[in-house]
């Protein structure tokens, strides 16, 4: 699994005319899916994510998790996190796990992600055309992968 996470100031998606998961101060997540993931990927993913010290103390210092501060979380199924450009100029996407493997990862994860935050999970819908609104605050983003752990 490959995630960029966004500390963010606010972040709405909208799908059609209809908004459809909308934050404040808390973290958008765009999160990608590929062969071989599995539970294990997402319990460190979530746990690594929900605890990442990346919000201000009082002294303006990196040194609070989202939970610390009980913000909220946005997350986007985002497949092009996985596009390979080493040959031309067409991104290939084969890396990207096939929707009958990742709709399910996919939704594990939010599950998982809510369980360990104790508060419900804004979210976009898988496979739609969203348009993602992100006030990235600082700006801080993250990029994790679940491969590359050490």
């Amino acid at each position: 699994m490959r995630a960029v996470i966004q500390r963010v100031s606010s972040s709405s998606v909208v799908i059609g005319d209809v908004c459809h998961g909308e934050i404040g101060l808390g973290l958008n997540i765009l999160i990608g899916i590929t062969e071989g993931d599995s539970d294990e990927d997402i319990d460190w993913l979530c746990r690594k994510i929900v605890n990442l010290r990346i919000f201000d103390d009082d002294n303006g210092v990196m040194n609070r998790s989202v939970m610390d501060i009980g913000g909220d979380i946005l997350v986007i199924s985002q497949f092009t996190l996985y596009a390979s450009t080493r040959k031309g100029n067409r991104p290939s996407y084969i890396r990207a796990a096939a929707p009958g493997i990742s709709v399910p990862l996919y939704e594990k994860f939010l599950t998982v992600l809510e369980n360990i935050l104790g508060k419900q999970v804004k979210k976009g819908i898988f496979g739609a055309d969203m348009k993602v609104t992100i006030v990235n605050d600082g700006p801080v983003t993250i990029i994790i992968d679940t491969k590359n752990r050490e």
